[in-house]
């Protein structure tokens, strides 16, 4: 037997020792345990104390932005870290009263918070609306009925190509 035939088989068994290996280490019965988990009891979210908890959140975003120009309120790099923790916030507090965020009442207050600071602010760049329809339909159908016609060109062309030759 030479060299080669021999790494030729050792590389062989090598493979069947690892496949070995592998299979039973990553056995699906060894490691995943298929009972299902019973839920956690959760207690009921208290509303009443949710809005009392954001509003003092809100407090806090309120004080923090007074230290802010209002001409850079709508510059979010002016107030990211402001508004970073005017949520964290919120999240926290949801979470704190056994209610899951965002849930109605945080948004609304969220909403809330977003029509004081942020009603003033407009977009200075162009909002891209779609096409109508019937420019939509032609920027559509172009390209399918140019690939049709190609390959109806190139079909004929191999056609006439056995009559040519």
């Amino acid at each position: 037997m030479d060299t080669h035939e021999f790494a030729v088989l050792k590389l062989f068994v090598v493979g069947i020792l690892v496949n070995a290996w592998m299979i039973r280490g990553l056995s699906a019965t060894d490691s995943i345990n298929i009972e299902p988990t019973p839920p956690r009891p959760r207690k009921p979210c208290n509303e009443s104390r949710l809005q009392w908890e954001v509003e003092v959140c809100g407090e806090d975003f309120k004080r923090e932005m007074g230290h802010i120009e209002p001409h850079y309120w709508c510059n979010l790099t002016h107030f990211i870290s402001e508004y970073h923790r005017f949520t964290f916030c919120t999240e926290t507090k949801s979470n704190i009263v056994s209610c899951y965020w965002p849930n109605p009442l945080v948004e609304s207050y969220i909403i809330h918070i977003h029509k004081h600071f942020f009603s003033n602010c407009t977009l200075e760049h162009v909002v891209w609306v779609d096409p109508p329809d019937d420019t939509l339909t032609i920027l559509i159908l172009v390209p399918v009925f140019l690939t049709l016609a190609m390959i109806a060109l190139v079909v004929w062309c191999s056609k006439r190509s056995d009559i040519l030759t």
